[in-house]
Order: structure tokens, then C-alpha cells, then sequence
């Protein structure tokens, strides 16, 4: 299909979705008014990317795959309890505060990312069990990270419990619906020949959000380097951190599973809160998120080495 047509663009741009993406998070950072003009689309941006995500997923699948129910159930409550309360504890007992810790800990209450399936297919790693992670952690993400930050952690973001709550299952209740309904209108014959198309459809709605959220980052650069750098630090530290600690727990599933837990870990859909947020909340919160999506972007390439040390282990024990 040729390039000039809009269907070739899009799959074009679904091959070329890793350079699109970095260069929309720097095109956003290094034009400040290509920024500012998606600034409010971000919210927007979020809820039509979840639709599209969804739209590529077939329900029905995810629970066929769901062959290990108890490994599924360990690595969500993993993810979605344990991780931010330990973090939170671990913190605490340092004597750490203030926005950047609020950030990091409201960072590790978010769901898998819903790039976390394409990531792990792209560096050998298990796609089938991160898709099924990927998508109950964001369906159950309204109900629990609104009570950690807010009522057990008690962190202030300007928002009540509830109001939180309620517009994290719009942006993921909304999407699901409308994405079901879709696949049932469109029907899978049409979406398979489609798919090339969606998924650089879903690769300009990031690259749209990384223009968005790089609002104002280029400001704060200039005005506190020093603030930005650390926050970029401790963002790499916590995905690599996640990363690790995951693994580690999860060694005894053997080697791939547990690095596929860790990918999933580190990656988290800090998207979701930059779309619920108030303006209201503090707004070195919003910029450690805005912050958190080099890593997320940037940590699969990096940690493409050691997956691929892993799959000569792996092919060198083989008879």
C-alpha cells in the first residue's frame, strides 16, 4: 500500500512507531508552543488511545489465556498493593517527602502500560501473559489507587476519593464500552485487516500525548535544572527499581516469566492520573508523571542487552 494513502501512512507510521514516539516527546519538550496546543488535549488524547488499545483486544482472548490464574493473581496484587505500600513504607521510614516522593509513590499504584505487551513481544519476552496483566490491572485500577493515595497514604492531590475514583472509571469504564461496541459493529475481519492502520493510529495518539505533556517542561528546565534532573533521576531509578524488585520476587516462575513480571513492574500507566487531575494539585507532581515517560519509553531499549543475554542462555541450553 503506498505511503502517499492515509491507510499507508498510518502502517508506516506503526512500523516506525519507536522513532515517532521519542521524537514526539522531544518535539513537545524542545517546541514549547507545539506543547501548549495540546495541552488541553491530553485528557482527550488519554480516553481515545484507551479506546484504540482496547479496540485491538479481543476480551474473549485475554480470558482464554488466562491459563495461570494464581501466577495472574499474584503479579496484579503485586503490582497494584504491594509495591506502592512498600515503597511508601520504605520512604517514610528514610524520612522522604514531599512531591517528588508523592509522585513516585502515586507512580507505583498505576496499572501495567498499555505499551507493555508490544514492549515485551519486541525484546522476547512473554506478550501473552502482559497483555492479560496489562488490561485487569487497568480495569481495576479505579478502585484501588484512589483509597491507597488518598485514604491510606493519605497524600493530597486536590481531589476527593470519590471524585477520583469516578474519573478514572470514565477514562477506563468509557473507553471499554465504546471499544466493545465497536468490535461487535465493525466486526474481527474488518479490524484484522485494519490492524496495521490502528496501531499507527494508536502511535500518533501518543506521539499527540507527548506533545501535550511536555507542557511547561522546558520552563522548569531552565528555571530549576537541578530539580528536573533529580526527578528525571529518581523516574529512571523507579522504573529500573520496580523493574528489579519484580523479578527478584518473581524469580522462582523461571527466568522469562520473571522478567516479563519486571518489565510490567516498571512500566506503569502514569497517563491515567495526568488525564484525572485537577489543576489544582501541585504541579510537581503532574511534571515528576510528565517526567516518568522518558523511562517508560526509553528503559525497553536500554534492557534490550539483558534480554537478549537471556535468549542466547536460553538457546545455548537447549539439546
Amino acid at each position: 500500500m503506498s505511503f502517499l494513502t492515509p491507510l499507508g501512512f498510518l502502517e508506516w507510521s506503526a512500523r516506525r512507531g519507536g522513532l515517532l514516539l521519542a521524537l514526539g516527546i522531544f518535539a513537545g519538550l524542545f517546541i514549547p508552543p507545539l506543547a501548549a496546543l495540546f495541552r488541553d488535549a491530553v485528557t482527550f488524547t488519554v480516553a481515545t488511545l484507551m479506546t484504540m488499545v482496547l479496540l485491538r483486544v479481543d476480551l474473549a482472548q485475554v480470558v482464554a489465556y488466562l491459563r495461570r490464574p494464581v501466577l495472574v493473581a499474584l503479579l496484579v496484587g503485586w503490582m497494584m498493593l504491594v509495591c506502592p505500600i512498600l515503597l511508601f513504607l520504605v520512604l517514610r521510614g528514610f524520612g522522604f517527602e514531599g512531591p517528588l516522593v508523592a509522585g513516585l509513590v502515586i507512580s507505583a499504584m498505576g496499572c501495567a502500560a498499555t505499551s507493555s505487551p508490544a514492549f515485551a513481544r519486541m525484546v522476547g519476552l512473554d506478550g501473552e501473559i502482559s497483555l492479560v496483566v496489562a488490561i485487569i490491572t487497568t480495569l481495576i485500577v479505579p478502585f484501588t489507587a484512589p483509597p491507597l493515595a488518598l485514604g491510606l497514604m493519605g497524600i493530597d492531590l486536590a481531589i476527593s476519593l470519590s471524585a477520583l475514583m469516578g474519573r478514572l472509571m470514565l477514562v477506563v469504564g468509557l473507553p471499554l464500552l465504546i471499544a466493545v461496541a465497536l468490535r461487535r459493529l465493525l466486526g474481527p475481519v474488518r479490524l484484522q485487516r485494519y490492524a496495521g492502520a490502528l496501531d499507527g493510529s494508536v502511535v500518533w495518539l501518543v506521539v499527540i500525548f507527548g506533545f501535550g505533556v511536555m507542557d511547561g517542561m522546558l520552563a522548569k528546565i531552565t528555571s530549576d535544572p537541578a530539580w528536573v534532573m533529580g526527578g528525571l533521576a529518581l523516574a529512571f531509578a523507579a522504573n529500573f527499581g520496580l523493574n528489579a524488585a519484580t523479578a527478584l520476587v518473581f524469580a522462582p516462575t523461571g527466568k522469562k516469566l520473571a522478567l516479563t513480571a519486571g518489565l510490567l513492574g516498571g512500566n506503569r500507566n502514569m497517563a491515567l492520573f495526568l488525564a484525572v487531575l485537577p489543576a489544582a494539585t501541585d504541579e510537581r507532581i503532574l511534571l515528576f508523571f510528565a517526567l516518568g515517560q522518558f523511562p517508560l519509553f526509553l528503559t525497553p531499549f536500554l534492557l534490550r542487552p539483558i534480554y537478549q543475554r537471556f535468549r542466547l542462555d536460553e538457546a545455548s541450553r537447549r539439546p
